[in-house]
């Protein structure tokens, strides 16, 4: 029973609510490039700044799940001026150490300010170069956002320790179900013998 209890806290647990997506193309190079896999926590109560989320992207007129970096939420302006080196949050610059050749405004298809409404997301890409974002999405949803309700998951790392755990409980719980097996079966065997030994014939002078 306990065997069987680990393979399913750690099978179903991580298959439905902690599932490895491998990442399609090279827009969040350079810490997630294409073929990398990629682990979503899909139970994720909210967002932050920087965070990187799976997300319907139904908002942007498209029916597929894609990946981007939450930039800016709900009360922030986030803009660009072209000349600028980096992008400003509520008018400051915007330390991004993840982007690609450490270059947050390339690609920049020109100025932008937007304010974000409450209850949605500024997403972009970490390769801002090759990233069709929140940038390009102006015309598509509001002010190139889209709403905290389309998000499905926030990726963990996969050293995260709950990862692990489900990950080991499968392995571990596998375990124990085949020592439970051998421990079964070597009772089984001393029962008979006993119960052999109680039904032989006596036999004396």
């Amino acid at each position: 029973m306990l065997g069987g209890v680990l393979g399913c806290v750690g099978g179903l647990g991580g298959h439905f609510f902690m599932p490895t997506r491998v990442m399609p193309s090279d827009h969040m190079r350079p810490f997630h490039p294409a073929g990398g896999s990629m682990v979503f926590n899909l139970l994720v109560a909210g967002v932050d700044h920087g965070d990187v989320v799976l997300f319907d992207a139904a908002a942007w007129g498209e029916r597929h799940l894609s990946v981007e970096r939450v930039i800016a939420v709900g009360g922030d302006r986030i803009a660009y001026t072209p000349g600028d080196r980096t992008l400003t949050l509520n008018g400051r610059p915007l330390e991004e150490p993840y982007v690609l050749n450490g270059d947050p405004v390339a690609g920049s298809p020109g100025a932008f300010s937007v304010q974000v409404p409450e209850g949605r997301l500024f997403l972009l890409g970490d390769n801002r170069g090759n990233s069709a974002d929140s940038r390009f999405r102006f015309e598509a949803a509001e002010g190139g956002t889209v709403p905290l309700s389309a998000v499905k998951g926030a990726l963990i790392d996969e050293e995260d320790p709950l990862v692990v755990g489900l990950r080991s409980a499968v392995p571990a719980g596998g375990g124990v179900l085949l020592l439970g097996a051998v421990c079964g079966v070597t009772a089984l065997r001393l029962r008979r013998r006993a119960v052999t030994a109680d039904t032989m014939p006596f036999s004396g002078v």
